[in-house]
């Protein structure tokens, strides 16, 4: 049996979130503008024939393949919108299931740091792989499980408002973003990245 984890379609590519996949994952970079389509599942191993199929039945580039022991993810894109939902088609085609098949994301924690000290900024910019985090900015830092919703959830923030994407999390046990900037900015992102998890249907999270 496979998991069907998350999926998620990406309508439109921001800025931010192409740099972050082109500076972080080892595949195809995608451009901003572009579509794409994020894919977990469990065992992770499964992976491996899930990109295969994906590749062989559609008109997409591979952005991320990620294989754990227990999960698997996969990023995949291109210029039609049409070309991505023909992508998760296939997989949902492969493994038997339906899209309301997949698990709706869990929010495990969602917190709003305002005026961020300066020695904080360090520890954060230390492990960061995006954008810096300043003295005095607002800090947003939203965790979720499955974690193939992260990239989705930042990227529907960064559509909202004119915050900085500091670091992203979008394999493993849980999913994390990291946002910054002007208060009133990173609370309209949190705003934005929360809704859009709670609007995706599926079956309950474990």
């Amino acid at each position: 049996m496979i998991d069907l984890r998350a999926l998620a379609i990406i309508d439109q590519i921001q800025k931010q979130f192409a740099g972050y996949i082109g500076s972080t994952a080892l595949g195809y970079y995608p451009i901003a503008g572009q579509s794409a389509f994020f894919v977990e599942i469990a065992p992770g191993i499964e992976i491996n024939s899930i990109t295969n199929v994906v590749l062989k039945r559609t008109n997409v580039k591979p952005g991320a393949m990620v294989v754990e022991r227990t999960f698997g993810m996969l990023e995949v894109h291109g210029d039609s919108p049409a070309e991505v939902r023909e992508a998760a088609d296939a997989v949902l085609e492969h493994l038997g299931l339906e899209e309301y098949d997949r698990m709706k994301p869990k929010l495990l924690a969602s917190e709003t740091i305002d005026r961020i000290d300066a020695h904080m900024t360090q520890i954060v910019n230390r492990f960061r792989a995006a954008s810096m985090v300043l003295e005095d900015d607002t800090l947003y830092v939203l965790e979720m499980t499955p974690a193939g919703y992260a990239g989705y959830a930042a990227n529907e923030a960064e559509k909202a408002a004119d915050v900085r994407l500091i670091h992203l999390t979008v394999f493993g046990a849980s999913g994390k973003v990291y946002l910054a900037g002007e208060r009133s900015n990173v609370l309209a992102a949190k705003e934005a990245a929360e809704s859009a998890l709670a609007s995706l249907e599926g079956r309950a999270s474990s």
